[in-house]
């Protein structure tokens, strides 16, 4: 098994080798989708579907990304990423390059694989979209919710029709019918109802199952026929409905592991003509087990416990399952490869057959169990009777030969045998045991080239010749006719072709090559020498129908002539429907059984059997509209006893009017290229051909003319009706007009009573106003006369408030002024102390300086003396050095403090002046500036260590520093008090300007 991870790839090959499924498994590959992020994670894929052809499919994983794998070119591409999980794909719309997605957001998406653009967008659901059904033509398609279903026309993607239903009966699933106009619609009641896709009219409802075997209907599936509808759900049980009758006609029962059925689809087949014969069941377990409905044997089953299944879907020819898995992968599974065991023919050993009354049919009846084995039949009835032939094989051999051997491993003497035990051939293999019959080559080629010449111009108006319901059905009869007639020039001007063809059509219609090989060997093979005598019957082949006829049932064939009645009516109507009209479907098929089986003769023999069977009634008829009517209408006539007689006529009759003997036997279309079909006289056909297109270029003219003549006419047709409609015309205004102007005199005095009333009305209105306007201008001036009142109330309580608001600012403000005083009260005092302790200090250090610079003045003084001894003359030089020094010094240091003592003075008037400015500035304000005592003391006074420096210098400079010092301190007290005295004037005079007159200040 492959396996293939697209990671972030949007296109590649989906397999790197040619695959080889296992008969175990089928698996031809499995598909991931892993990112490859820093933390990887597994994409799940959710949807699948298949398109048209069956070779491509679609598949969304839950984050949008929508890929297309096409197993024929193993491509694959990504497509679309919607960006929110789909929950519904469909891809066999009538554009075979658009699908239809539906969203996570309940809306649905059309959009193109090739350009990858968005096509259309579809809303209408107001819950999430689990179906889509697309019709046969591709030209609708049905959506489905829990609580709606809506038909849309995918030509303009409007919305046609709206399913509402109750809100206590949920939607199950509403679906088209395979190739029909019908709609099934089923619901969770377990109701399903047909609807006619046209005109919405209900054709029929299937009636409720039986009581014992009751179960909740989930999931569907219908054969490709339409004709078989299975149903299951939480059981065990498959109830089968025929939607032709209209009834439940079998029960099948799985084995006891299935508990539930969570999907249902029919295996289709391109031989058994769309009567699907194998249906695949999805169970709760994960494994999809596919089951014969007619013989109810297990044939082959795919995934398993640990690796379940959690959607299915199948292709529409048959060849492919795409599973998407529990794991979120999915898997791609060869039909063939499963079925390779499955297909091989059964050995012809034993054949039961039960026919049970269909008056006595129950539950029980219909159940039948599901078995791997044997062939399991329907429940025995005690009132049934039952019919066993068991048919050995010869195994000796002895009469098999190279003549007999046919493909695909098949003898032809082995299925005559089998053929005439059984009398007809298994409905599961007839197909294939009839294309190995007739060693059809397929020449797909060859048949392609025959299809794309178009419709021939013979076949172009069939459908008003042979109008057929199924559009589809008159497409593929119309397309194998065309090939028939680019084949062979004859085959367009037979005009019994198309009833010759159509039973044949009608059972491949889904393969048409092979119903154009089909019927291309019955003409050249069973319908031998009929073209000799064209455009008449083939007089050859009913002369010797007759002489047959006359050898066997001379009293019959005497009693035609008796009545006029000829081989054209008797033979002939048969050939060229070969049968179809008088047999039913069934019939027909056991008829050809043995007629592709048996020698070209065996055809005419059955003419002649038919006749030979029926010739009670017909001795009976005397008329020839009775003989016409009998031949070409279903007769009440055992096909089977026909059968019996057409072999005993064939071992009976001589040889000398034995047809074997002037037909040839049977000969195989060659492969590559069709033979060439000249049976016919060439000149008729090449003269009937020119004459019919002359007569067709005839009509093309007289039609031309006619048409014109027609257009010519209807101009004048028109014309004149446009006359007539402007005369009508006219006089309708006419009458309007008159019709006008009595209505507009009418209206004028209505219009003028209409103003009387109105000048009535409007005089009341306007007393009314005027009352109004006078109760509203009395209200007005009570209104304004409250406002007043309400507003000099608040002016008083206004003025209360601010009255009382003054008196407090005055309590506070003499409060504020009283604090001020104590506060500058005791400022002074402080003020006092600090200075009268500062001038302490400094006498103090002043006095301890003197008395030191006494001690060192009496030393030096001694000194002196004694240098004055030693060296007069020197102590002079000395003495006025130091003289002068000293006097240099002295007034450096005079300079030097007055300097200082000016500087704090003008310091300290400035702070003291700006003090009373700013007091006087505002004198309401609650905190006075302060005097910093502390710094004005400091600042007033000299350095002691200035005054230190100085001392050490000059006891004459000390004595004067202090002199000055005393001076100074009594100059600045005095400035001092000068400027208290001015700044209570100016207080004195702002808490006069504050004072309200009246009052007194404090």
């Amino acid at each position: 098994m492959q396996s293939t991870d697209l990671g972030n790839k949007e296109s590649g090959k989906i397999w790197h080798r040619k695959p080889s499924p296992a008969t175990r498994d089928g698996i031809i590959v499995n598909i991931i989708h892993n990112t490859s992020d820093y933390h990887p994670k597994v994409l799940r894929f959710l949807n699948v579907a298949f398109d048209g052809s069956g070779d491509s499919l679609i598949a969304g994983d839950h984050q949008g990304n929508i890929y297309v794998f096409d197993l024929y070119g193993n491509r694959f591409n990504l497509v679309q990423r919607t960006a929110q999980a789909c929950t519904a794909l469909a891809f066999n719309l009538r554009r075979k390059s658009e699908f239809l997605v539906a969203l996570a957001d309940y809306s649905i998406k059309c959009f193109d694989t090739v350009t990858k653009e968005l096509v259309s967008w579809m809303r209408g659901h107001e819950s999430s979209v689990f179906s889509i059904s697309v019709h046969a033509s591709g030209k609708y398609a049905i959506t489905t919710s829990s609580d709606t279903a809506q038909l849309w026309d995918l030509d303009t993607f409007q919305r046609k029709r709206k399913l509402n239903i109750r809100q206590s009966v949920g939607i199950q699933k509403v679906f088209f019918l395979p190739l029909s106009n019908t709609i099934l619609s089923c619901f969770k009641d377990n109701s399903i109802f047909a609807w006619e896709c046209d005109t919405l009219f209900c054709k029929y409802q299937l009636p409720a199952p039986p009581e014992s075997s009751s179960i909740l209907y989930k999931v569907f599936a219908v054969t490709r026929d339409g004709r078989i509808l299975a149903a299951g759900g939480k059981s065990n049980h498959l109830h089968l409905w025929c939607l032709e009758a209209t009834q439940l006609f079998r029960i099948i029962q799985m084995p006891t592991k299935v508990r539930a059925i969570r999907h249902l689809e029919f295996l289709p087949d391109s031989f058994d003509a769309g009567s699907n014969q194998v249906l695949g069941v999805l169970s709760q377990d994960g494994i999809m087990r596919f089951v014969n409905i007619q013989t109810c044997k297990l044939l082959f089953e795919i995934g398993s416990l640990d690796e379940g299944i959690s959607s299915s879907v199948i292709s529409p020819h048959g060849r492919y399952i795409a599973s998407i898995m529990e794991n979120g992968s999915l898997n791609i599974y060869s039909v063939q490869a499963l079925t390779q065991e499955i297909n091989k023919p059964p050995p012809p050993l034993v054949k039961v057959i039960e026919d049970i009354p269909k008056n006595k049919l129950s539950s029980v009846d219909l159940k039948m169990k599901v078995t791997s084995g044997r062939v399991q039949q329907p429940a025995k009835s005690r009132e049934s009777k039952i019919q066993t032939r068991i048919l050995k094989q010869d195994l000796t051999g002895n009469f098999e030969s190279k003549e007999n051997e046919l493909s695909d491993g098949l003898n032809k003497k082995r299925l005559q045998i089998l053929l005439k035990g059984y009398g007809e051939y298994p409905t599961k293999y007839r197909m294939f045991i009839w294309r190995s019959l007739l060693q059809l080559p397929e020449n797909h080629t060859a048949f392609s080239s025959l299809i794309d010449k178009g419709t021939h111009v013979a076949f172009l108006n069939l459908q008003k010749k042979y109008p057929i319901k199924s559009r589809k059905l008159l497409r593929v009869l119309q397309r194998t006719l065309s090939a028939l007639a680019h084949w062979s020039v004859i085959f367009s001007d037979t005009p019994y072709l198309p009833l010759l063809a159509f039973p044949f059509v009608k059972l491949f219609q889904n393969n048409q090559l092979i119903c154009f090989e089909v019927v291309a060997t019955l003409i050249i093979n069973w319908c031998q020498h009929w073209f000799e005598y064209f455009p008449n019957p083939p007089i050859n082949i009913l002369s010797m129908i007759e002489n047959v006829l006359a050898f066997h049932d001379k009293e019959l064939l005497q009693h035609f002539i008796d009545h006029d009645v000829t081989s054209q009516l008797y033979a002939w109507p048969l050939l060229e429907t070969v049968f179809s009209e008088v047999l039913t479907r069934e019939e027909w098929l056991k008829l050809f059984d043995n007629v592709f089986s048996n020698h070209p003769s065996f055809l005419l023999m059955t003419v002649v059997a038919y006749n030979v069977c029926s010739r009670a009634p017909l001795l009976n008829c005397n008329l020839k509209n009775d003989f016409q009517y009998f031949f070409h209408h279903r007769n009440n006539l055992d096909i089977s006893v026909v059968i019996r007689e057409v072999y005993r006529l064939m071992e009976t009759t001589p040889s000398d009017i034995h047809p074997d003997s002037m037909l040839d036997a049977f000969v195989a279309l060659t492969k590559g290229q069709y033979p060439v079909f000249n049976q016919y006289p060439k000149f008729i056909v090449d003269y009937q051909t020119q004459e019919r297109e002359r007569i067709r270029n005839d009509e093309l003219d007289y039609l031309r003319e006619r048409q014109t003549v027609e257009d010519m006419q209807a101009e004048v047709d028109q014309q004149r009706v446009e006359d007539e409609a402007w005369y009508q015309k006219q006089e309708l205004l006419h009458k309007a007009e008159e019709t006008r102007r009595a209505m507009l005199l009418q209206e004028e005095e209505k219009m003028i009573q209409q103003r009387q009333r109105l000048a009535a009305v409007k005089r009341e209105l306007k007393i009314k106003e005027i009352h109004l306007q006078d109760a509203a201008r009395r209200r007005f001036l009570k209104l304004q006369q409250d406002q007043r009142e309400m507003e000099l109330r608040r002016l008083d309580d206004e003025i209360g408030r601010k009255v009382h608001m003054r008196d407090q600012e005055i309590a506070t403000t003499a409060k504020d002024l009283e604090m001020r005083q104590l506060e500058l009260e005791l400022q002074k005092r402080l003020y006092e102390k600090n200075l009268a302790r500062n001038q302490e200090a400094v006498a103090k250090e002043m006095r301890e300086d003197a008395d030191v610079y006494r001690r060192k003045v009496d030393l030096e003084e001694h000194m002196f003396h004694k240098l004055i001894e030693t060296d007069q003359t020197q102590i002079q030089r000395t003495q006025k050095w130091k003289e002068a020094e000293e006097k240099e010094f002295y007034l450096r240091s005079e300079k030097k403090t007055a300097a200082l003592s000016d500087a704090s003075r003008k310091q300290f008037l400035n702070r003291e002046i700006s003090a009373a400015v700013e007091h006087a500035e505002n004198p309401c304000n609650k905190e006075a500036p302060r005097f910093q005592n502390e710094q004005v003391a400091s600042s007033c006074l000299p350095r002691t260590s200035q005054l230190n420096d100085i001392s050490e210098m000059d006891p004459s400079a000390h004595i004067s520093v202090n002199r000055r010092t005393i001076e100074w301190d009594t100059t600045g007290q005095d400035l001092i008090k000068k400027v208290r005295n001015l700044r209570q004037r100016l207080t004195a005079q702002a808490r006069n300007r504050c004072q309200t007159p009246g009052l007194l200040a404090t």
